[in-house]
């Protein structure tokens, strides 16, 4: 995308023409990660500007075209003009860049009968150079980057390598268990009595995943038969994704051991990534999204399901391909689902598979078990004493993705009525403002699901977590109380005024005009092992001010002593009441109501 170029137009949407005032801001490729707001969305979901295409141009009922708009299963019709009329909404919201569900061409519906689904997420890829076109064209996909950039905010892409849709069949079975390596070599079909096959093929460990190597793996047959349905032959795109000797073909995962990234998951058909031709495909396919739509960074999906060595020539290909289109500071960030508190799971993929960054999956437990839970903030302390363990160090950490909701595990307003049945209104939305409030201020990259900011709770996981943000026609969504509002999903949820978004909104600009909150180091000045006190200090990193952030989990006042820099004499209040002046050297009073949080910034210190 040529810079002159980065003007946006809104005239596609058919709802009249708006037009950026200026260029876009000079500095916001050069953002650093730590420095964004994230806001990720799913297009099908989030607003429908075009219904022409609510259909993906297919023809038929839902099971053809993948659309029913009352089915929380199928398409809605959401799509990417959606998005850029709403970009206003998202960019008041505070947020400065946009993580958008994969775009790519998917399966429009896949399942058993009776047990059918549609593709509307985004991750049963098929065409891997297409924008989906229940969202859209290439064009529109163009049109939001483009648009986006002319308001200084930055477009990640939600890319997939671990899989494909499932279109590879296997004869012996439809569901058909995982069938290991050491059962089932590569060089005999059948087992290890098996006929002899694949002769010369030395293995895929690291040592062997050369083009010399797999030249001598051709027959895909070694654990189960597998085969492309009559009419399927060449749905997949680039071509060479159609030919079943780049997949695993070894059966279902167990999400254990060698099975975690070699086995299909519930069908998708698992790329065999150790290929030394499925590395460079990937480059090639992801590389050209960047060359031709100047994308600012990647959300890896299942990144842990694939074997280090990909992401370690995969990562640096992706870096030096964006230097080369002007972008310096690339954003990549893998999804490693992980439900404890144990960092050195996430950790390890930034030392082995080289990922810049991962999802903080760990910060995500510790808050909802804090704020939707009776845990104490103990658990804080615990979790940021092992930021060392992440590739760069503290630094590293704090460029790590922060959340509270996703579309896969489930939303943070289910957590906490999950753990408070009957909880009050006015309650749950001190939780979760307070929960908001954390995910600001703490250290990390914060990232806003969508319709969080506007009460959506959802009830469950996955499906249970996909609301529409514009007038859902889904029964289930629309019985669901909103958290801070009085409104339902059957009708737009865009409302800038919802308490949420106002919180949010406050905090986003807190965090824009405090650089301690974005750059700056992180210490732990007090936790509680029941529920109660988290207190923090950032520290400036151009002039080492000290700001603190104190934080009560419980429904009882705080009132504590927190240590805080000797050097420091008097606060001022960001937010809440903050006393002037310090008690000691070194120690200052906090007031906490229930549920509630100050933000004090260091303002005089001794010399």
């Amino acid at each position: 995308m040529q810079r002159a170029a980065r003007v946006w137009l809104t005239c596609l949407l058919g709802t009249g023409c708006l037009a950026s005032s200026g260029a876009a801001p000079a500095d916001f490729r050069a953002r650093l990660p730590e420095d964004e707001v994230i806001y990720f969305l799913l297009p099908d979901r989030f607003d429908n500007a075009d219904p022409g295409n609510d259909r993906g141009g297919l023809d038929g009922g839902r099971l053809e075209t993948g659309f029913d708009p009352t089915a929380k299963a199928f398409y809605h019709g959401g799509d990417l003009k959606g998005v850029i009329r709403r970009l206003d909404y998202i960019q008041s919201l505070g947020a400065t860049a946009i993580w958008v569900a994969p775009i790519f061409r998917n399966k429009p519906v896949d399942g058993p009968p009776g047990r059918e689904e549609a593709g509307y997420h985004g991750y049963w890829i098929t065409d891997f150079t297409r924008v989906d076109p229940h969202f859209g064209t290439n064009e529109d996909f163009h049109a939001l980057v483009a648009a986006a950039h002319a308001r200084g905010m930055k477009v990640y892409m939600d890319i997939v390598a671990n899989h494909t849709a499932d279109v590879i069949r296997y004869r012996e079975c439809t569901a058909c268990p995982y069938r290991s390596r050491a059962d089932y070599p590569y060089t005999r079909r059948g087992g290890v009595a098996g006929e002899p096959i694949n002769d010369g093929f030395l293995g895929d460990d690291a040592a062997h995943q050369t083009a010399e190597n797999f030249a001598h793996l051709v027959r895909p047959d070694y654990a189960y038969t597998p085969f492309v349905p009559s009419g399927e032959e060449y749905i997949k795109v680039p071509e060479w994704l159609n030919d079943p000797i780049y997949y695993h073909n070894r059966g279902e995962t167990t999400y254990k051991g060698e099975s975690s990234t070699m086995g299909d998951f519930n069908g998708l058909d698992d790329l065999m990534t150790e290929n030394p031709r499925v590395v460079q495909g990937f480059i090639d396919i992801y590389g050209d999204w960047i060359d031709r739509y100047h994308v600012d960074g990647f959300r890896i999906d299942t990144a842990k399901h694939v074997n280090p060595e990909f992401w370690q020539a995969f990562v640096p290909a992706m870096l030096t391909r964006a230097r080369g289109a002007g972008i310096p500071n690339f954003a990549i960030f893998g999804e490693v689902a992980i439900s404890s508190l144990e960092p050195g799971l996430l950790a390890l993929h930034t030392r082995i598979d080289g990922l810049p960054a991962v999802l903080d999956f760990t910060t995500q437990r510790a808050l909802i078990d804090t704020v939707a839970g009776i845990a104490g903030t103990a658990e804080f302390a615990q979790l940021y004493a092992q930021d060392g363990l992440y590739e760069g160090g503290e630094a590293a950490a704090r460029r790590l993705p922060t959340f509270l909701s996703n579309h896969d595990q489930g939303r943070f307003g289910y957590f906490l009525r999950r753990a408070f049945p009957g909880i009050g209104a006015r309650e749950e939305l001190q939780r979760m403002q307070l929960a908001h409030a954390m995910l600001m201020t703490l250290r990390g990259v914060p990232v806003i699901y969508y319709g969080d900011e506007q009460g959506f709770a959802g009830s469950g996981d996955n499906q249970d977590t996909r609301q529409d943000m514009f007038a859902s026609r889904v029964a289930e969504f629309n019985a669901q109380r909103l958290i801070g509002s009085s409104r339902s999903t059957a009708t737009a949820s865009f409302n800038p005024q919802h308490p949420l978004y106002l919180t949010i909104r406050e905090l986003a600009e807190l965090r824009s005009a405090q650089p301690a909150l974005r750059r700056g180091t992180q210490i732990v000045r007090a936790t509680s092992e029941a529920p109660g006190l988290l207190a923090v200090s950032r520290i400036d990193p151009a002039d080492g001010r000290e700001l603190l952030a104190a934080f009560n989990t419980s429904t009882l006042p705080v009132s504590a002593e927190v240590e805080v820099g000797a050097a420091v004499t008097a606060f001022r209040s960001l937010h809440g009441g903050c006393a002037t002046s310090v008690d000691a050297p070194g120690s200052y009073h906090v007031e906490l109501a229930p549920l509630d949080f100050v933000i004090c910034a260091g303002e005089a210190h001794r010399p």
